[in-house]
């Protein structure tokens, strides 16, 4: 868990301390001393300690380029000398979103120029989400990452889990129409994306858009219908717009779709094909809440209040669709330098080498990173992408557009767990 920062970091800025799991050197923010975190490398919880071990951490620390740290390397160990520019090392970092100093705006750098509006909106956006949603940093900054860079996101998680209401939480913050579909076997792909209708009055046909025709779209279980109406998606997805009898509809941005599967039940489901999966940007894990998360959630949501009457009293719209899409394109500003690309690209074409995958990434999975580490270097306040950004996004972006080989699956392999040792063998540049 690694705290970027300014320059480097010092005892009273930070806590250091080994995870009671796995052994892996931990590092955060001071201010979350006796307070419960989740471990990036094995996802265990506890309770942080009151003083930490005093040892800087060996992985990624992701701080920032500045006049106390002039080289953002995503190697480079607290308190040791740097390699030389244009050198390399190996990757020690640990792959996944869990950035918690991302929700906690003094452990970052403050923007300056354009991309303070995006900070301030980030934050604007997180406060409002928090005062109703508990927990879920993952599912959290994923979805925003993937809103403010155009893609869509896979959510494989436990019914009950909160994401109906994290999707209606975002579209009262982001004033952002919100539809719902429940994916069933006989759902059928008109039922998506509307059809026409006879008018009597008029004697002629009419097109009455179906739920697609909105901003936010909670496609729930996905997996439960069949692939004609997956199929539906696609166009939607990628073009941004349904064509029904010759005639194509515009859907108005921003449009993202959050798409839920279950993954306890395999009866009366559906895989999805790879060219959907493909049509993803992430695809988010969300896990059960720890025991002081847990705790929050029945204290804020057990009084037996109208949720809707909750959510437009208690959250503010922070910004407007206008607003988002000129965010986006503030994200798109952010500097990706070449050998960050190069990075970026050995990272995807090592899966399709890797002895465990049947079938690697594709070339859309490096464009979702490299899009990914621009808005999450925006969300930190800077207007450049480091490594540390791509290592953050690696699992997201490649856990579904990866197929284990056979012999793998038997071993009792996981994608996840081979992509973290396939980003380990990926030398880092020195930017």
């Amino acid at each position: 868990m690694s705290v970027p920062s300014q320059g480097p970091a010092t005892g009273a800025d930070v806590l250091r301390f080994a995870c009671p799991q796995c052994g892996q050197l931990l590092q955060v923010g001071a201010r979350f001393a006796g307070r419960a975190v989740r471990c990036p490398h094995c996802k265990a919880n506890f309770t942080a300690p009151a003083t930490g071990a005093g040892s800087p951490s060996p992985a990624s620390s992701g701080a920032a380029a500045g006049p106390g740290n002039p080289s953002p390397a995503a190697t480079a160990s607290a308190g040791a000398s740097p390699p030389a520019s244009g050198q390399a090392n190996r990757n020690t970092a640990t792959p996944g979103i869990l950035s918690s100093a991302l929700f906690d705006p003094t452990q970052r750098r403050e923007a300056t120029g354009p991309l303070a509006e995006v900070q301030r909106l980030f934050d604007a956006v997180i406060r409002q989400v928090q005062k109703v949603f508990v927990g879920q940093e993952e599912l959290v900054l994923g979805t925003l990452v993937a809103l403010f860079s155009g893609g869509h996101v896979l959510i494989e998680s436990f019914p009950g889990l909160g994401k109906t209401l994290f999707v209606r939480t975002l579209g009262r913050i982001l004033g952002c129409q919100f539809s719902r579909i429940q994916f069933t076997a006989d759902l059928m792909p008109s039922d998506i994306t509307g059809a026409p209708v006879f008018d009597m009055k008029s004697q002629e046909f009419r097109f009455r858009p179906g739920p697609v025709f909105t901003q936010l779209l909670l496609a729930d279980e996905i997996n439960r219908s069949p692939a004609k109406t997956h199929a539906a998606l696609l166009e939607i997805m990628q073009e941004y717009r349904v064509t029904v009898d010759g005639t194509s509809h515009p859907i108005q941005r921003p449009f993202l779709v959050l798409a839920t599967q279950n993954p306890i039940e395999s009866e009366g489901t559906y895989n999805l094909p790879e060219a959907q999966l493909d049509r993803f940007m992430f695809k988010l894990v969300a896990s059960y809440p720890d025991e002081q998360e847990e705790a929050r959630i029945l204290k804020l949501h057990s009084r037996g209040q109208n949720l809707d009457r909750r959510l437009e009293e208690e959250l503010e719209q922070v910004t407007g669709p206008e607003e988002i899409l000129r965010v986006m394109q503030l994200c798109e500003q952010v500097t990706v330098e070449d050998r960050l690309v190069d990075y970026i690209n050995r990272v995807v074409r090592r899966t399709r080498q890797w002895p465990a995958f049947y079938m690697g990434a594709s070339p859309r999975a490096g464009l979702a990173l490299m899009r990914g580490a621009r808005t999450l270097a925006a969300f930190q306040g800077r207007d450049y992408a480091v490594p540390d950004d791509v290592v953050e996004l690696v699992l997201p972006a490649l856990r579904h557009r990866v197929i284990l080989s056979p012999e793998a699956e038997v071993e009792g392999r996981t994608v996840d767990d081979q992509l973290r040792e396939l980003l380990r063998t990926v030398e880092v540049p020195r930017l």
